[in-house]
This record gives structure tokens, C-alpha cells and sequence, in this order.
């Protein structure tokens, strides 16, 4: 076992006495229609399905981006081999039910348990791993203490460490190296993540920058009936698309469009809320800004005299992207980190973000250098933008760059793949 520090036997010995408080913040969650009462067993270790025979891979992923990012990954596990089966565990409803669309068959969807050692033994208890896979930066102390502790294989793939973790890791070198220790492996998104890792006392051996195992998706499908009819209602409107926002980006973006409409009266902006639940709250801002919008959760569609789509669905960004040549892309005004820029690249749309993208620093040093995406951080120079990117050629030029860039990716998959199997054991 990996000697641990002063700060995680505090975590540790606190995780014994924090059912209660779990308890109390999902009764209010299930009121707020944020956890699926039905299944909220699953949250302290009671499975709702049984553990399919032969070996099972057990991948844990947070939310949407992260549990996306790795079903090229399932799907090229289970095609391995017969006996392999995937279970993918997250925290929020958004995630289970696009997992629930998504996922191939062999592979299976539970919510992931809290981190208390009644709830994780159960679970690991059920389940019996062969062997688990992080992503990103989901790590739970007390959960990985209890995988170390049965020697289950454990590696960490499409790593990322934000500047803002990196700076509390080096005031805490020896708690970040010891939480990072029960993985054998890990692979990391960019150098920045393997630097911050390797700095605090991670053995250069067990890193390996991959790139972004989102880097590799193929774009996001959409509905052929779905685009069809709302590119006959759009017809040859002017449209760009304010995708995955954040509370406080669009009012921003309203403003912005707002502008655009001074100079394109007819131009169209397509809004989609990283949570389409905001719906109403979004709303209400269109209200308020005077805007004249549709609502895709009521059916509606969007007709001649709609200024504003609110595109408030889930898992239908595929039809956004191939709507919109121009996209901006959220979760950069506000200070979130911003979202992944490969599906809209991949679908030929031109973008442009705000300031804040420390999540895909790399990718986005590299397209902004290659001059494959522009930055903007107001409304009027969000209007600038889209007006500098709303002549066909601009954009080709834009997105030509932007493929170069894509073009240069590491084969990420690849990699993660091959440690999987590897740490499997034998059929």
C-alpha cells in the first residue's frame, strides 16, 4: 500500500462519516430532478444489474465530454475479444442517459458510488473489476484507496491537470504523488499535464502524452429526417451557433447577436446550453433581451421571423454543428475552462471562443497559431468575429488551418487500448 499523508488520513478517516451528508445533498438533488431517485441505490453501492460473466473492464468518466470520449475505446475493447464487457460509471443523469443511447452491446452503465468506504466496498464487492481506468481528472481518494488495497490494475488515460491544480499540486507534492500512485500507467493529454505531474514526483516511466482521446471521435451523428426539416425551415438564412453556454455567457452571446442582427437582419443564432435543463432560465434572458426565439423541447421549430433557435435538447449538437458554419464555443466567457473544439472542426464549421480554454490549452495554442480559430472577449468583438468569418472564404481559410492542426493528432486510442488489454488478465 502506498504510505499515506497527514491530508488523506484526514480525507479518509472523514469519508467513514460522510454517508449522512451524502444522504442529506441527494434528497435535495432528487427534488431538483438532478439524481434519478430509481436508481439512487446505485450512489451507495447497490447494483441494479449483475456482473456479466468473464472479464470486465471498469471505466469511471464524471459527465458527458469524458464518458463520450471513450466509446471509441469501448467499442474497439469489446471488439477485442468475446469475453471482455465494459462497465462505465458517472455522476450525472445527462451522462446515463446518452450512455444509455450509446453504448454497444456487452457494455453497461451504473452510476458511480460515492466516496465512502461502506459504498465503494459494495460496489467493488458486485463488480469485481479486472481492471480500472480513470479519465481526465475524476479521481476519488478513498475510491482508489480501496482499489490498491485489492491490487485491481488501475491506469488513468486522457489525463489533464488544469494551471489552477497544477498550483495546488506543488504546494502539496508528496498528497498529489500519493493519490496519483495506485495508477501503473498514465496517459496524459499534453505535456503541461505530464510537467505537473512529473513535478510533484511522478516517475517519468509511468507517463506517456497521447494527445486527447476526443481528438479522435468521429463528429456527433444527427437525425437525417431532423436536419433535413430544419435546413428547409432555416432555408438560406444566415446562422451561427452558440454552442454548450454557461450561466452567465448568454447574455453575452445575446448581446452579440443582437449586433449581428443591426448589420444581417435575417441571421439566425442557434443557442444550445451545455445543460439543456437552463432551458427555461435561458429563456427568460431571450425575453429579456428582446429577442425573438424558438424552443426545440417544445417542438417548435424555427420559422422567418425566429431570431433566436434555444436549442434545449440533448444529444442532438450533431444537427447544430451541420446547421452553422460558425460556431462559437462555450464554456470560455465564463470561467469554466472551455469545451472541446474537435466536433465543429470536424464538421467544417469555423470557430471562436472566449478567453478562458485552459481545459484544451494545447489544442487551441495550436489552432490560434495556425490560425484555425479566433478569440474574442465581449460582445462586440464576438460580433466582429462572426462578421470577419461570415464570407465562405474566410471560413475555408479558417477551417483549413483548424484541419492541418487535427491532421497532426496522436493516435491516443491506440495507446489506451493496448494498456488495457495488457493489464487484463489472461482469458
Amino acid at each position: 500500500m502506498t504510505p499515506l499523508t497527514p491530508l488523506l488520513r484526514l480525507y479518509l478517516g472523514l469519508s467513514r462519516i460522510a454517508g449522512g451528508a451524502y444522504r442529506m445533498a441527494h434528497r435535495r438533488r432528487i427534488a431538483r430532478g438532478k439524481e434519478e431517485a430509481a436508481r439512487i441505490g446505485e450512489r451507495y453501492g447497490t447494483a441494479s444489474a449483475a456482473r456479466p460473466a468473464g472479464r470486465l473492464v471498469w471505466i469511471h468518466a464524471a459527465s458527458v465530454g469524458e464518458s463520450q470520449s471513450v466509446l471509441e475505446l469501448i467499442r474497439r475493447l469489446i471488439a477485442s475479444a468475446p469475453d471482455i464487457a465494459v462497465l462505465v460509471t458517472t455522476t450525472t443523469r445527462s451522462s446515463a442517459a446518452l450512455l444509455a443511447r450509446d453504448l454497444p452491446p456487452r457494455a453497461a452503465h451504473q452510476y458511480a458510488p460515492i466516496d465512502t468506504p461502506a459504498a465503494t466496498r459494495a460496489f467493488l464487492d458486485h463488480w469485481h473489476p479486472d481492471v480500472a481506468v480513470f479519465t481526465e481528472s475524476e479521481l476519488w481518494p478513498r475510491l482508489l484507496h480501496e482499489i490498491e488495497a485489492r491490487h485491481i490494475p488501475a491506469l488513468l488515460i486522457n489525463a489533464r491537470v488544469s494551471a489552477k491544480t497544477a498550483r495546488h499540486w506543488r504546494k502539496l507534492p508528496r498528497t498529489a504523488a500519493a493519490l496519483l500512485s495506485p495508477f501503473r500507467h498514465i496517459y496524459v493529454q499534453e505535456r503541461a499535464t505530464a510537467e505537473a505531474m512529473r513535478a510533484v514526483g511522478v516517475e517519468a516511466p509511468r507517463l506517456t502524452v497521447t494527445g486527447s482521446l476526443k481528438e479522435e471521435l468521429p463528429p456527433p451523428e444527427a437525425d437525417a429526417q431532423a436536419l433535413a426539416a430544419l435546413q428547409m425551415a432555416i432555408g438560406a438564412r444566415p446562422v451561427w451557433l452558440a454552442a454548450s453556454t454557461h450561466e452567465g455567457e448568454e447574455e453575452v452571446l445575446c448581446a452579440a447577436h443582437l449586433r449581428v442582427l443591426e448589420q444581417t437582419p435575417d441571421c439566425l443564432m442557434i443557442l444550445a446550453p451545455r445543460h439543456p435543463e437552463r432551458g427555461d432560465a435561458v429563456a427568460a434572458i431571450l425575453s429579456a433581451q428582446g429577442l425573438r426565439y424558438a424552443r426545440r423541447s417544445t417542438g417548435a421549430g424555427p420559422d422567418a421571423q425566429t431570431q433566436v433557435y434555444l436549442a434545449d435538447t440533448l444529444g442532438e449538437m450533431g444537427l447544430w454543428y451541420r446547421l452553422a458554419p460558425r460556431a462559437f464555443i462555450g464554456g470560455s466567457l465564463a470561467q469554466i475552462g472551455g469545451h472541446n473544439p474537435y466536433e465543429p472542426l470536424r464538421l467544417g464549421a469555423a470557430i471562436l471562443t472566449g478567453p478562458h480554454v485552459g481545459n484544451f490549452a494545447e489544442i487551441y495554442a495550436r489552432l490560434t497559431a495556425a490560425g484555425g480559430t479566433l478569440q474574442a472577449h465581449s460582445s462586440p468583438q464576438i460580433a466582429a468575429a462572426l462578421s470577419a468569418l461570415e464570407g465562405a472564404q474566410a471560413r475555408a481559410r479558417q477551417t483549413r488551418a483548424a484541419q492541418e492542426v487535427l491532421g497532426a493528432g496522436t493516435p491516443a486510442t491506440d495507446a489506451c487500448l493496448g494498456a488495457v488489454l495488457g493489464a487484463l488478465p489472461d482469458a
